[in-house]
């Protein structure tokens, strides 16, 4: 009988307001601790500025705004993540970073294309850890190409 073999999707799992999600920990490069963003004019407003990431310009973008979710203030908790999307270094906003986990990929479910009226493609799958629910999210979905475009104008 031939052993089945099931792999594991590493990720890293972070909180926006009470809801878990997570990235693939290859598309991540760092975690770091909120630090000051210069605003650049004439942006998104999800596009909260630039930081001086060793000596790189790295572009912010608020996840919660971008996902349309309420602002909060910063506080202790707060981590900007940053990802390496299209040859492009950005940072993510997002209310604090928790786990780095390995899921299994039979235990990715599909995420439901609409949930309510609003169109939720951005979410690659959903996944039950514990007694937890994480959303996975596709980070190329998340930010449309015009806008990683944008981003990528303001790294340069």
């Amino acid at each position: 009988m031939a052993e089945e073999i099931v792999q594991d999707v590493k990720v890293i799992v972070f909180q926006l307001k009470n809801e878990e999600y997570a990235v693939p920990v290859t598309q991540v490069g760092s975690i770091e601790k909120m630090e000051h963003i210069t605003r650049v004019p004439n942006t998104e407003s999800f596009i909260k500025g630039v930081i001086n990431m060793r000596g790189v310009v790295t572009p912010i973008v608020d996840l919660r705004s971008r996902l349309g979710l309420e602002e909060t203030p910063v506080d202790e908790n707060t981590r900007i993540i940053i990802v390496d999307l299209d040859d492009t270094s950005m940072g993510l906003i997002v209310d604090a970073a928790n786990d780095v986990v390995d899921i299994p990929v039979d235990k990715i479910e599909e995420a439901p294309q609409v949930i309510g009226a609003i169109n939720v493609d951005y979410i690659d799958g959903v996944v039950k850890l514990e007694d937890r629910l994480v959303i996975l999210l596709d980070l190329r979905k998340v930010l449309k190409f015009h806008e990683i475009e944008a981003i990528k104008s303001i790294e340069s």
